[in-house]
């Protein structure tokens, strides 16, 4: 299967060299962040899961503009005749929708001999060219994605919102098996719908796990699934955000240089998913995957691969000719690697001036403040 989703890299909000930086809305607080996007393709096969292919995004300055001025506009009373009219979008900045479209059919291009079973996505490519498009691309396939609650479905000659409909008939419990893994019960309804706004039928379905208080809709091109084939289906999606977690905290991407220009992002990117690649490679990992035992975490591998590193250096230097003199080389060029550098958070050896009362002025101070009064 093949997971699409977007994720945020931010940077300092005064950066001007970093490529496509942009103001982008802070999930966790709520207010605005400096960063960069990316569209990320993820590959989840029976045995490993790695990142297949990545892009910047990037959103329209212009259209940018133009949105925070018709917010502004609107705000005032001013009438949509008199308002800017929107511009046309840049070829040059696509949407995300677009961007991700471009990923699946350079995917398509180079591995045309896979069998993908199903492309999952979250609610911002739930839409009507996103899932068409991706479906016939790879021959009809199933596409996976959400719709929010208020969108409209038809049903027989009535039409509601996805909401409203699955209150009138709500789910009933389904056992289904989470990534194929622990078993848990949820609260499923499912239907085959007129989606208004795709001006199709679709299979529409709302779920929610035990405990969970609302629904989540999901929507499906392909209507000739079973309900709970397509819920488990859903959950392997969740693996995209452990990959995210995994690549920003472990494999560089969250803590890279940030160099400059389109080079230095795009350098700086690649080495970091390479990085993730190389430690499927890893000896020990293999040998897990090949025995169809549970592969081991990013984590623990990146820290089982700096203790290796030890323990062949200290190897080296214990079965060389001269341990003592081998030793004395090794930690002279490990000072010289990991040299102190200088902090400006103390103040030694910096001169702040007096930082005291000047007695000459005192008697100024008292007249200016007599003045004063």
């Amino acid at each position: 299967m093949l997971v699409l989703d977007d994720t945020d890299r931010p940077r300092s909000k005064c950066t001007t060299q970093i490529y496509q930086v942009h103001t982008f809305k802070d999930k966790t607080s709520g207010g605005t962040r400096n960063g960069q996007c990316l569209v990320v393709l993820l590959l989840v096969t029976a045995t490993v899961t790695f990142p297949v292919g990545v892009e910047f995004y990037m959103p329209d300055p212009a259209i940018t503009a133009w949105t925070k001025q018709e917010r502004a506009l609107k705000g005032r009373g001013v009438p949509k005749k008199a308002r800017p009219a929107k511009p046309e979008r840049d070829p040059a900045y696509p949407t995300k929708q677009a961007v991700a479209v471009t990923l699946l059919k350079r995917f398509q291009t180079a591995f045309s001999w896979l069998r993908i079973r199903a492309v999952l996505a979250d609610a911002l490519y739930g839409t009507r060219t996103f899932l068409d498009e991706t479906s016939a691309l790879f021959g009809g396939v199933q596409v996976i994605s959400q719709l929010r609650k208020n969108q409209k479905v038809r049903f027989k000659t009535r039409e509601w919102s996805v909401e409203t409909y699955f209150q009138k008939f709500p789910g009933t419990p389904l056992s289904i098996r989470i990534r194929g893994g622990v078993e848990q019960v949820t609260t499923v309804g499912s239907a085959r719908l007129l989606v208004t706004a795709h001006q199709t039928k679709r299979f529409v379905l709302a779920m929610k796990y035990e405990g969970e208080d609302e629904y989540r809709y999901l929507v499906a091109t392909d209507m000739s699934w079973r309900t709970e084939d397509l819920v488990q289906a859903h959950t392997v999606r969740w693996l995209i955000e452990v990959f995210f977690q995994d690549w920003k905290a472990y494999e560089g991407w969250g803590q890279l240089a940030k160099q400059p220009g389109e080079d230095g992002s795009r350098r700086s990117l690649i080495l970091s998913l390479l990085c993730d690649h190389c430690l499927l490679r890893h000896p020990d990992q293999r040998a897990r995957i090949e025995r169809k035992q549970p592969a081991y975490t990013v984590g623990s591998l990146c820290e089982a691969v700096k203790v290796e590193s030890l323990m062949q250096c200290l190897w080296q230097v214990a079965s060389s000719e001269n341990p003592q003199e081998r030793f004395q080389q090794v930690a002279a060029h490990a000072k010289a690697v990991f040299a102190p550098r200088e902090s400006g958070k103390h103040m030694v050896g910096r001169d702040l001036g007096r930082l005291e009362s000047t007695p000459s002025l005192v008697y100024r101070a008292q007249v200016a403040l007599k003045t004063a009064s």
